[in-house]
């Protein structure tokens, strides 16, 4: 009894830490362009805390899941499973590694709840903690997490998917919105209160995003994000002007001294969330703007 009696506090400040750890960074997408360097590289930059590899952009309505890493590796042929050594470089660093489900052009649908519990135990036994047999696309390393960034495929079951995940083991969850409110195809599952992260993307949205000198917009939607039920939330951005074709892309004098100022004042400020790896790269955003977020 007496063992048990410590070894509570221990384990209650284990889980504290599991939701409640991380400090404000900048999370990144990497996998969309083959000229935007190594994902380790990507890591050694120190300028990131969460990296999301995506796309799985194939799944559901019967098809069988596969990675698009635009170029960097052929998951048909069973060749990203390099990229597990720099999953753990990253890892080693500190920095929580996600796979991305979806994206803007990928062909993925949930037709029922059966099939959100398939997809769950394929991700848990492919990318995550499952021990089963299953091939392993990005090898031996397990994965950190989730991040759904669902831009098509309807809005039915992405909840089920994530409380699916959730149940099977200790993992994060991330959701990359527009920033529209309600999101068409997350608000349920966002509503449901199972993400650790939400990742707004405040870009190719005119309503909600920065404009030419004008904040309002930007900051009047932020303000209505901060209230859904996640532990934190990030501003989504473009890492530069050519990521974001309908606009959005906040110079970075603008971001420090009239954005992150004011968006740091919620509790449920997490960071910002750049699209993406490739365009930072070309343009040194993150670079730029590390030191105020």
């Amino acid at each position: 009894m007496e063992a048990s009696l410590l070894l509570l506090p221990l384990l209650l400040i284990s889980l504290f830490n599991f939701n409640h750890s991380q400090a404000a960074g900048i999370a990144i997408y990497w996998g969309q362009n083959s000229q935007e360097g190594t994902l380790a590289d990507t890591c050694n930059t120190g300028n990131y805390k969460f990296v999301n590899i995506a796309f799985l952009s194939t799944f559901g309505n019967g098809q069988t899941p596969q990675l698009n890493l635009a170029g960097h590796c052929d998951p048909t042929t069973n060749g990203c499973t390099g990229l597990s050594s720099d999953i753990k470089t990253c890892q080693g660093s500190g920095i929580k590694v996600f796979l991305s489900l979806g994206g803007g052009a990928g062909t993925y649908s949930l037709n029922s709840p059966d099939e959100a519990t398939q997809l769950a135990n394929y991700l848990w036994n492919s990318f995550l903690g499952g021990q089963s047999g299953n091939s392993r696309p990005l090898g031996d390393a397990v994965l950190d997490g989730i991040d759904f960034d669902i831009e098509s495929g309807g809005s039915a079951h992405w909840d089920e998917l994530a409380k699916a995940l959730k149940d099977l083991g200790q993992i994060y969850l991330s959701a990359a919105p527009q920033c529209i409110i309600p999101d068409s195809h997350l608000d349920s599952a966002i509503q449901s209160g199972v993400f650790d992260y939400v990742w707004v993307q405040f870009y190719n949205n005119p309503s909600c995003q920065y404009s030419t000198g004008n904040t309002n917009n930007l900051i009047n939607s932020w303000n209505q994000w901060i209230n859904v039920p996640a532990t934190k939330v990030f501003m989504g951005l473009p890492a530069a002007e050519a990521a974001a074709p309908s606009g959005g892309f906040v110079p970075a004098d603008v971001l420090t001294s009239q954005v992150l100022p004011q968006i740091k004042e919620s509790s449920k400020y997490g960071g910002l969330m750049l699209w993406n790896r490739f365009n930072d790269v070309q343009s040194g955003y993150s670079k730029a703007i590390i030191a105020s977020v």
